[in-house]
């Protein structure tokens, strides 16, 4: 929720997280490994620069995930207004934002990424969280697993949509 469009370095398809938001108000990110760049699959990329094309809220510091007056949506509005709703139809049962966090890692787990890739990409401050201090992942590495990832809900998403054309 606390994404403005200055946070997106679209050269290098990547995003700097500087703050986070709760109940409308920005704040300061939890922990110092929540604030390092990470990658952006060229595909989410696309998207996001559609959404932007689209938006009434395209400035540097406006909040990507803007409402109509241009403030931060309320992540406990769209949960309940659309997120739960679509896991239902979809079949899912309640779930929260938390469920991200924990199907993110799980497929990570499931694509082979490294531990330190998969701590750095969720982000965690330690493993234990999520090896060591000084173990480090590879950028190429952690651009690889994160696009593994939205290559397999891209995918999810095209079996999804065709099976709903399909009438199954």
């Amino acid at each position: 929720m606390g994404l403005q469009w200055q946070d997106f370095s679209w050269e290098d398809l990547t995003v700097l997280i500087r703050r986070g938001v709760v109940n409308g108000r920005s704040g300061d990110t939890k922990t110092e490994a929540s604030q390092k760049s990470l990658p952006i699959d060229p595909r989410l990329g696309c998207s996001l620069q559609e959404l932007r094309k689209g938006s009434l809220h395209k400035g540097p510091q406006d909040w990507v995930f803007a409402n109509s007056v241009g403030r931060p949506r309320g992540q406990e509005n769209i949960l309940h207004r659309h997120l739960r709703p679509a896991a239902s139809r979809a079949g899912i049962g309640k779930i929260g934002w938390h469920t991200f966090r924990h199907s993110h890692s799980t497929i990570l787990r499931g694509t082979g990424a490294d531990i330190k890739v998969q701590q750095e990409l969720l982000p965690h401050s330690t493993i234990q969280s999520t090896m060591n201090t000084y173990t480090q992942a590879i950028s190429e590495q952690k651009r690889s697993a994160n696009s593994m990832v939205v290559g397999i809900l891209i995918n999810e998403n095209a079996f999804t949509d065709q099976s709903s054309a399909n009438g199954s």
